[in-house]
């Protein structure tokens, strides 16, 4: 599916918190502190709907409490935020989930000892079998209990997980669990999906058919806010980028012009920002870098301290 054209999204200049022609979802004022530290503190910022939007940064930029704050898991100290133009601040994860806003998770939260399909059937809404009184009259809930085994039988195809249906959850490979994840949560037929580093950890085998899946659901009609740092899959499915610094949001715009832009590859991406984090070869070259740099530091320490001392 090609991507969504720029000027298709925005109703200004790119910039910081430029506004959107179909904003999804609208935040302002957001601030998050732990003791003194300010883990986010957001102005202004937009998601565009029906379009795949990469939220990126440098690690501790603040964007995973972002996305706990916009869904619910967390409160922030101060901001307010809109889905859909209605209020989200105050409401709990579970409501947020039933308005239509659903998350996944950088660790995987899938139930081990739950059978794969079970995992499926607790992201359904309304199954009346799970109250206490409509539990004990079989006729109440078993034609919807069907409905939802047949969705989730469906997706779990659709995921290539059928094979597994039977299986425990904590038997999948971490990418299975990616898939399986991804799939819970389109239980609920959301309007958007987050997605918190959706491809660590995951297989490279399984990386294309991740990649495959975040672009249908755009295909699908909803949005799609997703967290990552390997930056060839942002250039490949993303079509706006929000660069997030030190809780703050400091740059935006296309993946090729946000990560052409000198000052955002150098303060936000790091020198290193061709290179898959998630790659081994590529994690010894950055700690040989940080273990040069540390060692250079050291030495400047001891030369002035010498001089310090008159020697």
């Amino acid at each position: 599916m090609p991507k969504t054209d720029v000027n298709e999204l925005i109703a200004g200049p790119v910039a910081p918190g430029v506004p959107k022609k179909n904003p999804i979802v609208v935040a302002d004022g957001i601030t998050r502190t732990f003791g003194g530290f300010t883990a986010v503190n957001v102005d202004h910022v937009e998601i565009p709907a029906n379009a795949i939007t990469a939220l990126i940064g440098p690690n501790g930029a603040g964007k995973t409490t972002f996305f706990n704050l916009l869904t619910g898991f967390d409160k922030p100290n101060e901001g307010r935020w809109t889905f859909l133009g209605e209020q989200q601040y105050g409401v709990p994860a579970h409501k947020v989930a039933r308005r239509g806003m659903v998350r996944t998770f950088q660790l995987t939260k899938a139930l081990n000892l739950l059978s794969v399909i079970d995992n499926m059937l607790l992201g359904a809404p309304q199954r009346p079998g799970e109250r206490f009184l409509t539990s004990l009259i079989p006729s109440t809930w078993r034609a919807r209990e069907e409905e939802l085994t047949a969705k989730a039988d469906d997706l779990l195809k659709k995921f290539k997980l059928d094979a597994k249906r039977e299986d425990f959850a904590g038997a999948l490979s971490g990418g299975q669990r990616k898939l399986l994840e991804m799939a819970r949560a389109l239980m609920s037929d959301p309007k958007m999906v987050m997605l918190d580093e959706p491809m660590a950890g995951v297989n490279p085998a399984l990386t294309q058919s991740l990649l495959g899946h975040i672009l249908a659901l755009k295909e699908e009609g909803m949005t799609v806010l997703f967290v990552e740092h390997d930056m060839h899959v942002v250039r490949e499915i993303a079509d706006w980028v929000i660069v997030m610094a030190e809780g703050k949001v400091v740059a935006e715009g296309s993946p090729d012009t946000v990560m052409d832009d000198p000052a955002v590859v150098e303060a936000y991406l790091g020198a290193h920002h061709d290179t898959d984090l998630g790659d081994v070869r590529g994690q010894q070259e950055i700690a040989k870098d940080m273990e040069s740099d540390l060692i250079k530091q050291e030495i400047e320490e001891e030369i002035e301290e010498e001089a310090a001392d008159g020697r």
